[in-house]
């Protein structure tokens, strides 16, 4: 299994995701429609052209989902229970169509559950940058871990 159980992310730890995802305008669009946001800075060229931005610019909830979607091959494959919240979510710079978007985690939290025995709150802080290494989102995320399960001993002694 990929994903990191709770013992294997101490506070501190900084992981810099290999996987990379260039943003496409049909990523942007089809997102856009999908959730029926009909923002025109998103969708409508003529509109976005006479913004600051001088064109459309890639929906934030889109980003916050493709850069969780990056670290799950590192982080949670198989090893959470639940995402637990989202805070502190900041966008410092558009993303536009065709810009790529790089991420990296570092733990800033964890503690053991206390309705969960078998189970760690980690909190990561996870940041987006765009090929031109400018910060384009952060987020704070917390999510509940399996711990790493404990071998029973008696069941692999030899007899």
């Amino acid at each position: 299994m990929p994903g990191k159980y709770y013992e294997d992310l101490p506070l501190g730890m900084h992981i810099k995701h290999a996987l990379g995802r260039t943003l496409t305008e049909m990523d942007n669009v089809l997102f856009s429609s999908l959730t029926m946001n009909t923002q025109p800075l998103h969708i409508d060229e003529h509109f976005a052209a006479q913004t600051p931005f001088g064109q459309r610019i890639v929906n934030g909830i889109f980003t916050l989902g493709v850069v969780v979607g990056i670290t799950v091959g590192d982080l949670t494959a198989g090893t959470i229970i639940a995402n637990l919240g989202y805070e502190a979510i900041k966008h410092p710079n558009p993303l536009f169509h065709g810009d790529t978007i790089y991420v990296e985690t570092e733990i800033i939290a964890a503690r053991e559950s206390q309705s969960r025995p078998d189970c760690g709150i980690v909190t990561m802080k996870h940041i987006g940058r765009n090929q031109h290494d400018e910060i384009c989102i952060e987020v704070t995320r917390s999510a509940l871990f399996l711990k790493r399960p404990l071998v029973d001993n008696a069941e692999h002694e030899p007899e």
